[in-house]
C-alpha cells in the first residue's frame, strides 16, 4: 500500500485528471510536504509503514467517522440517513447532546427495521426520533457492545438552500467603483444603499451583486485586490459612510474643525477621481498595484505589505499624481483619521447597550481580529516578523500586549461594529424597495497569509501551503494563489466551527452569498511552499459536511447561495451543488455545447439553477467583447500570446457567431452588422455607437430567454464602459481594482449621474419593470 495508501487514507491525491483521458502523477516530494502539513510524518520508508499502521488500526476500530450529516427532508418524511449509522452492531446505544444543550436519546442501532421498511410500512419510531431532531451541530455518542465508544459531530441540515422566491434580475457592481457625490473617493456602504434603493424601485431589479468587503491588509500600497484579504470574518471599515455614523452629528469645537478639513480632503480625493477621468486603456505609468506572478485571475494586487502613515494630507495629495484611479490608501488615512474623532464621542444609553451586545454576539473572533489590527499599527502587519510571543494569538505575552492596547483594540472593535450597522442599513434599503433577494455578499476562497485571519487561527491552516490550481489548458503552469488553506482534519475535530463564525458572519446582512471557486468545498490544490505550482496535489474535504454547513446556516439566514463554478470542475459537483439548492454560474460567452456541436448553448437548453451573465469582473466588459477592444488592450500591453491578426481573426469569428444566434433567435433586430469601433468620429461612430448598444441589449434579451433564476447585469454594460475592473496576467501595467464606473469614452460616471444616464434607462427596457411601490395597498 505504501505512501500512495497512505494519502489516500488522509485524502491526498497521487495523482490527477487535467483533461479527461489524461492521468499526472503527483511527485513523491509533494505527497510527503503534504502530508506533513496534515501531521503525517511519511519522510521515510519507515515513517510510512509505522504512520500506515496507525492509520488502519484508527480505521478498523473507529466506530464511526468525525462527522456524520442527517439531511432533514422539508415535508416531515423520514430524513436521510447516513450509512455509517446502518453499519454500527446491532445493539448500539446513540444519544445526542444539542446545541441548545438538550439531551436525546435514540433508539438502538439494529433495534428495528430498516429506515426502508419503515417507509413502507408507515414511520417507526426510529425514523420519527430522528425527524424530531431540530436543526443544528451538534454531539452524538455511540457505545457499542463491545465496549467501543465515540463521540463525533452530527450535522442536522435542512434539505436544501433557500431559493429566490421568484425569477429576478438585478446588478452586478464592483462597490469601491461606485462612487456618488457624497463618497470620500471611493465606493462606500452608503452608496450601496442607496443603489439598492433606487433600482429597486425605479428598475424592478431583485438584488445587488458586490465584490468581497473583507478587511484588506495594510500596506504601502495596501493589496487592493478584495479576494486576498486579512480577514474574511469581517469588512472593512474603509467602506463606511463617514457622515451616516450617528456620533458624526455631536462632533464640536475644535474637533469639528478637524473633521471638517478632512471632509475637504475627502471632496478632493474624490474630484480626483471624478473630475477628467481613468485612463481608457492600460494606465501604463500609473504605478498601480495588481496581479502578483502566479495569482489566480481575480486575485490581482501586491502582496507587499507595510505599516500605513498617518499622514492623511500627504496622502490626500498623493492622489493628484493618481488622476482618475481610485487610491484606496488615501481614502482610508482620511476616513480613519475622522473615525478617531468620531470614537472620541461619548455613546448614549442605546448605542452604547447596542455596541456591547455586537461584542458579546461576536465574542473572541472580533477580539482577536481587533488585536491583530492593534499588533499590527504597533510592530507592522507582517505577524512573522512580531516579537516572537505576539505570534501566538493565546500567548501571555499576546493577552499583555492586549492589554496594553485596549484603547486601540476597542477602536477597531467599534470600527467592525460601525461597519456592520451600516451593513445592515444597506440590506434594510434593499427589503423596503422590494427587492426579492436583496444584497449578495462575496466571500473569498482564502486569505493573506500574514492577515488576521490566519494569524488567530493559525492552527486551522496548513503551514507550508498554499492554495492554487493545477496545469491545464488555459495555464501550462498552474497557479500558485499565495492563500493558505485549511486543515480538513483540523476543521472536522472544530466541528467545524471556524467555518461556521465565518459564514454567519457573512449572512448577518445577506439576502444571497456568493462563493468564489465553490469547487474549493470539495477539494482543493494544495503547493508546498517554494515549489512550483505544477507540483502540487489536490485535498479533499468532506464535502457532505461542508456542504451542510453551508446549507444550515444560509438556511438560518433566510439567504440563498451561489456557487461561483466557471472552469474546470469534477464530475459530480455541480449536481451536488444542485441537489442542496446552490445556484450555480453561467457566463454567456462559455455557455456552447461542448459535448456536441460546439456552438453557442440555445437558451433553452440552459439551467435553470443558476445567475446568468454576460461577464464577470474578470472578463471584458460586453461592450469591449463585441467591439474587440479587450484583445487591443491585452495587445497594447504585450500579453498576448499569439499574433495579433491571429487574434482578432478569433474574436471576430466568435463574436460573429454569438451575433448570428442572437439574430437567428430575433433578439437582435439590426441584424449581425458588426458595431465597429464605437470610439469612431462623425456621423459613422454614431451609428456605431448605436449597434454596439442595441448589440449589448440584444445580448441581455438572451440572458432574459433562458431559464436562468437570476440574471445579473453588469453595471458598467448600462453605460458601454470597456475597461475590464481586473484584468488577468498583469502586475504593473494596468490598473486593476481601482477604476470608478465610466462610459463609453472612459469618463467617470456618479450614481446620480448613472440614475439619470439615457443609455442605462434604454437597457433596462429589456427587463420587467418595477410594478407597485414595496408594500403598497390596492385601493
Amino acid at each position: 500500500m505504501g505512501l500512495a495508501g497512505l494519502a489516500e487514507l488522509h485524502g491526498v491525491a497521487t495523482s490527477y485528471e487535467p483533461s479527461p483521458g489524461v492521468t499526472v502523477p503527483v511527485p513523491d516530494d509533494t505527497v510527503v510536504s503534504v502530508l506533513a502539513a496534515l501531521g503525517v510524518d511519511a519522510s521515510t520508508p519507515e515513517a510510512v509503514t509505522d504512520a500506515l499502521t496507525r492509520a488502519k488500526s484508527a480505521l478498523a476500530s473507529r466506530l464511526l467517522p468525525p462527522t456524520l450529516v442527517v439531511w432533514r427532508a422539508q415535508d416531515g418524511t423520514a430524513p436521510e440517513l447516513p450509512t455509517a449509522l446502518a453499519a454500527l452492531p446491532p445493539g448500539s446505544t446513540l444519544r445526542v447532546a444539542t446545541e441548545e444543550g438538550e439531551r436525546v436519546e435514540l433508539p438502538q442501532a439494529g433495534a428495528t427495521v430498516p429506515v426502508e421498511a419503515e417507509e413502507q410500512a408507515g414511520p417507526g419510531p426510529r425514523a420519527a426520533a430522528w425527524a424530531r431532531l431540530p436543526l443544528g451541530v451538534h454531539r452524538l455518542a455511540a457505545g457499542a457492545p463491545d465496549g467501543r465508544t465515540a463521540e463525533v459531530t452530527l450535522i442536522v441540515a435542512p434539505g436544501h438552500v433557500p431559493r429566490p422566491p421568484a425569477r429576478t434580475h438585478g446588478f452586478l457592481v464592483q462597490l469601491y467603483s461606485l462612487l456618488s457625490r457624497r463618497s470620500w473617493g471611493m465606493g462606500d456602504l452608503g452608496d450601496l444603499a442607496e443603489l439598492a434603493a433606487w433600482s429597486g424601485r425605479a428598475l424592478g431589479a431583485g438584488f445587488v451583486q458586490i465584490n468581497p468587503l473583507h478587511a484588506a491588509v495594510p500596506g504601502a500600497p495596501t493589496d487592493p485586490s478584495p479576494y486576498r484579504p486579512s480577514s474574511r470574518r469581517f469588512p472593512d471599515p474603509v467602506h463606511v459612510r463617514v457622515e451616516a455614523v450617528p456620533e458624526y452629528a455631536y462632533v464640536r469645537g475644535a474637533d469639528r474643525a478637524r473633521l471638517d478639513e478632512l471632509t475637504e480632503k475627502a471632496a478632493a480625493l474624490r474630484e480626483s477621481v471624478l473630475a477628467t477621468g481613468a485612463p481608457g486603456d492600460a494606465a501604463e505609468g500609473s504605478g498601480g498595484a495588481t496581479r502578483a506572478p502566479g495569482a489566480p485571475a481575480h486575485m490581482t494586487g501586491d502582496a507587499r505589505t507595510g505599516a500605513a502613515g498617518d499622514a492623511t494630507g500627504d496622502a490626500a495629495a498623493g492622489a493628484s499624481d493618481r488622476t482618475g484611479l481610485i487610491d484606496r490608501d488615501a481614502v482610508w488615512a482620511v476616513k480613519r483619521a475622522a473615525l478617531e474623532i468620531l470614537a472620541t464621542v461619548p455613546l448614549g444609553p442605546g448605542r452604547h447597550a447596542a455596541y456591547r451586545d455586537f461584542l458579546a454576539s461576536q465574542g473572541q473572533a472580533l477580539v482577536d481580529h481587533a488585536t491583530w489590527c492593534a499588533l499590527a499599527e504597533a510592530h507592522g502587519p507582517r505577524p512573522r516578523e512580531w516579537p516572537e510571543p505576539l505570534r501566538d494569538p493565546r500567548s501571555a505575552g499576546t493577552a499583555a500586549a492586549r492589554r496594553e492596547l485596549r484603547d486601540r483594540v476597542d477602536f477597531h472593535c467599534r470600527l467592525a461594529w460601525l461597519t456592520d450597522e451600516q451593513l445592515g442599513a444597506a440590506s434594510r434599503a434593499a427589503e423596503d424597495a422590494g427587492m426579492a433577494v436583496g444584497i449578495v455578499h462575496d466571500l473569498a476562497v482564502g486569505v493573506h497569509p500574514d492577515g488576521a485571519d490566519a494569524w488567530a487561527q493559525r492552527d486551522v491552516f496548513a503551514a507550508g501551503m498554499s492554495v492554487g490550481a493545477p496545469p491545464d489548458a488555459f495555464n501550462a503552469h498552474g497557479q500558485d494563489w499565495g492563500l493558505p488553506p485549511w486543515r480538513p482534519d483540523v476543521l472536522a475535530a472544530s466541528a467545524y466551527a471556524p467555518y461556521r463564525g465565518l459564514l454567519r458572519g457573512l449572512l448577518r446582512h445577506a439576502g444571497a452569498l456568493r462563493i468564489d471557486h465553490v469547487m474549493g468545498l470539495f477539494r482543493l490544490w494544495w503547493v508546498p511552499e517554494g515549489q512550483n505550482p505544477t507540483r502540487g496535489t489536490y485535498v479533499r474535504y468532506d464535502a457532505e459536511a461542508m456542504l451542510a454547513v453551508l446549507v444550515l446556516e444560509a438556511h438560518r439566514a433566510g439567504a440563498a447561495v451561489i456557487g461561483e463554478d466557471l472552469g474546470t470542475v469534477e464530475p459530480g459537483v455541480r449536481e451536488a451543488l444542485e441537489r442542496r439548492g446552490v445556484l450555480g454560474t453561467s457566463v454567456l460567452w462559455f455557455e456552447r455545447d461542448w459535448t456536441g456541436t460546439g456552438r453557442p448553448l440555445p437558451p433553452g437548453s440552459w439551467r435553470e439553477g443558476c445567475v446568468a451573465t454576460a461577464t464577470t469582473h474578470d472578463l471584458p466588459s460586453t461592450a469591449a467583447r463585441l467591439t474587440g477592444e479587450h484583445v487591443a488592450l491585452r495587445h497594447r500591453l504585450g500579453l498576448l500570446t499569439r499574433p495579433l491578426e491571429r487574434e482578432q481573426a478569433d474574436d471576430r469569428a466568435e463574436t460573429a457567431e454569438w451575433r448570428a444566434c442572437l439574430a437567428r433567435l430575433g433578439l437582435l433586430p439590426g441584424g449581425t452588422r458588426d458595431t465597429g469601433d464605437a470610439g469612431d468620429t462623425g456621423d459613422g461612430g454614431d451609428e456605431a455607437e448605436r449597434a454596439e448598444e442595441e448589440a449589448i441589449r440584444a445580448v441581455y434579451r438572451f440572458l432574459l430567454s433562458t431559464p436562468a433564476r437570476m440574471v445579473g447585469i453588469w453595471l458598467p454594460d448600462t453605460l458601454g464602459d470597456r475597461r475590464p475592473q481586473n484584468l488577468p496576467g498583469t502586475w504593473d501595467q494596468y490598473p486593476n481594482w481601482r477604476l470608478p464606473l465610466a462610459d463609453a469614452k472612459g469618463r467617470p460616471v456618479t450614481l446620480e449621474d448613472l440614475a439619470a444616464a439615457p443609455r442605462l434607462r434604454r437597457l433596462m427596457e429589456v427587463f420587467p419593470a418595477a410594478t407597485a411601490p414595496p408594500r403598497a395597498r390596492p385601493v
